[in-house]
């Protein structure tokens, strides 16, 4: 299976066969205040250099900034990062060693400053959703994430008493038209993953599809892409798309990346 390249590596996200490793992720959406970009983009950068030493450590494997539109104050979050796992036990315990990765990074500042730094950083954002996630399937592609790509994130809810069909219908159905798509050069790359925490029947999501591609051209090639659908392949779209519900679609842009 491909190591989520995100929206989101996501990101979104350097590809791995499936045998092999599975893959973890933590979506956090951020709220950011229009006069607070600026303070917040500055916070990111800070932080970008904390991740960078956490990879060094093996405590991540990687780590995405992603901008969402659309955007607006009124319409959910305006920024997304995107950490990933070689372990759900590293995932779960995804604070432990930050602090000690933030001296190694920044060995110059006192344990006070430190401290203030990261404190300060709080007051740029709202961290107001943190989903802990499992790729669960993706494409076969070559797809190589760089900054200035674009993905959509697509948020499901599964109907109750389908989440095995939606998860079928995703893989045998919806997985292959992809993978057409990619093979004509009109998309880089599918994932599709599933929300471990939180569950149950109030939550928002239980599954996300990310596509990625190179940028905003290919985006808009997708949409004039025709592959010829056959009504036995039509009905069965139809029955997989009744499965879930697509609660929300974000257009993404990646804008940090560390590996």
């Amino acid at each position: 299976m491909k190591r989520l390249l995100i929206l989101f590596s996501i990101l979104l996200f350097s590809s791995q066969n499936q045998a092999q490793n599975e893959t973890y992720v933590t979506f956090e959406f951020m709220q950011v205040d229009n006069s607070q970009e600026s303070f917040y983009n500055e916070t990111e950068d800070f932080y970008q250099k904390v991740h960078e030493q956490r990879i060094a450590s093996g405590d991540i494997v990687g780590w995405d900034l992603w901008q969402l539109l659309p955007g607006g104050e009124d319409q959910g979050y305006q920024y997304l990062t995107v950490t990933v796992f070689d372990s759900m036990s590293k995932m779960l315990h995804g604070g432990d060693g930050f602090l000690e990765s933030a001296k190694m990074a920044y060995p110059d500042l006192s344990d006070e400053e430190l401290d203030n730094r990261l404190n300060m950083a709080g007051g740029s954002r709202n961290l107001a959703v943190r989903l802990y996630l499992k790729i669960i399937d993706s494409t076969e592609d070559d797809f190589e994430m760089k900054t200035g790509m674009v993905a959509t994130i697509d948020l499901m809810k599964v109907k109750d008493g389908n989440y095995q069909a939606y998860e079928d219908a995703e893989s045998k159905t919806f997985k292959p038209w992809h993978q057409k798509m990619i093979d004509a050069g009109v998309k880089g790359n599918w994932q599709l993953l599933e929300v471990l925490i939180p569950r149950g029947t109030d939550v928002y999501a239980s599954h996300v599809t990310v596509n990625m591609f190179s940028g905003y051209d290919q985006y808009l090639k997708m949409w004039d892409f025709d592959g010829s659908v056959t009504p036995d392949l039509q009905k069965k779209m139809d029955e997989g798309i009744d499965t879930r519900d697509m609660r929300w679609v974000y257009l993404a842009t990646l804008r940090k990346m560390v590996r």
